[in-house]
């Protein structure tokens, strides 16, 4: 129910993932509006349905995982914690998705901060950039979490044992940077955490594809990615307007049709799916609000790729080699300030007390209402 081509577009991508791809879905929203449009496509009855209530305005920030606890996310969310799902697709409000996202399924174990990360069209492969603006604020341990993240999720999207990880700076050389990145360097330059670092890089660098991962807070690589899009969105009208100026540039335009469509369908964002939210106990891909058919089912392809790949347990592989004690007792658990519990094994002779289970989760099984006469 989510983007602004909802949910005509949204549903004709599924259709087209489930043709085209063999991804198996489950629909989340408003069950009447989901039927009409499956009518349209000839698959009413072939996709099943999970109805709510509600769904995320585009407008709607963080809060509205509070505002809205039965939205279509929240109940997206409920499914894959239930293991009736094994990733959430949305083109919603992305504040919205990471607040509800985080809010449902939790940090893993051991990640202090969520990182969304997505693929730059670089050649000769794509190269990782996160965060893309999960987290605005970040301290120099979490960008040593955000390359290990990067790093697991390099070797499913990439299929590279060893991914290289480079940190987004204003300068290559180890001194240059704020306090953030100079210490974050240091840690990454430690060599302790099965991280294969290649130091600084520069704005520059971002499609130069000089590393495969790049690392950056939330704030700096939302900036970056936006800049990107944005310069090949203005270069990509520059040339379409300098092929149509003259009859020998169009008769030359024609020419190089295939290739000009080459170079668009690897420069095109919707090629790619979407970010991925990585860092909790779920797969989440946000594609872009504006996405088409085409990107939702790139989206829901990526989705199945990770779920096939194991992202979630690759994270906690990765994110586990980072416990070293250069990071103290931050490495072994804490999220937003909390401390673990000590096991047994750690204070020999003394008695533990039982930590409570969370409370479960409330949303109820949503049942579709009946069809419409």
């Amino acid at each position: 129910m989510g983007g602004d081509h909802a949910p005509e577009e949204i549903i004709a991508g599924a259709v087209a993932a489930v043709r085209e791809h063999g991804v198996r879905l489950v629909l989340v929203g408003r069950a009447a509006r989901i039927r009409r449009e499956l009518d349209l496509h000839g698959v009413l009855g072939t996709i099943p349905i999970v109805h709510a209530d509600e769904a995320l305005d585009m407008g709607e920030g963080a809060l509205a995982s509070w505002r809205k606890p039965r939205s279509s996310i929240a109940i997206a969310c409920h499914l894959i914690k239930q293991g009736r799902a094994s990733a959430l697709v949305s083109a919603g409000s992305t504040a919205g998705v990471v607040a509800t996202s985080r809010l449902r399924l939790k940090g893993q174990q051991g990640v202090v901060r969520p990182a969304i990360a997505v693929a730059l069209p670089t050649r000769p492969r794509p190269t990782i950039l996160l965060d893309a603006g999960a987290t605005a604020d970040v301290k120099p341990e979490g960008l040593v979490q955000f390359a290990a993240l990067g790093t697991a999720y390099a070797q499913i999207l990439l299929g590279v044992d060893r991914p290289t990880v480079g940190l987004l700076n204003i300068g290559t050389e180890p001194g240059k940077g704020n306090k953030l990145t100079k210490r974050a360097h240091e840690l990454l330059a430690t060599g302790s955490h099965g991280i294969e670092f290649a130091g600084n890089v520069e704005g520059h660098d971002l499609l130069g594809g000089r590393v495969d991962v790049i690392v950056a807070d939330g704030f700096t690589g939302n900036i970056a990615l936006k800049t990107v899009e944005g310069t090949v969105a203005t270069a990509f009208t520059e040339i379409r307007d300098a092929m149509t100026s003259t009859p020998a540039a169009r008769m030359g335009a024609l020419l190089q049709r295939r290739r000009l469509q080459d170079l668009r369908d690897r420069l095109d964002p919707d090629t790619y799916g979407g970010g991925v939210l990585l860092g909790l106990n779920g797969t989440v891909v946000i594609a872009h609000g504006a996405s088409r058919a085409r990107a939702v089912t790139a989206a829901c392809d990526l989705a199945h790729r990770l779920a096939a790949g194991r992202i979630v347990e690759r994270i906690r592989e990765q994110v586990a080699a980072t416990r070293t004690s250069r990071f103290g007792r931050w490495t072994h658990g804490e999220r937003d300030g909390d401390r673990p519990a000590e096991k047994p094994a750690d204070r020999p002779g003394e008695r533990v007390p039982e930590v409570p289970s969370p409370a479960a989760d409330t949303v109820p099984d949503r049942k579709e209402p009946p069809a419409a006469p």
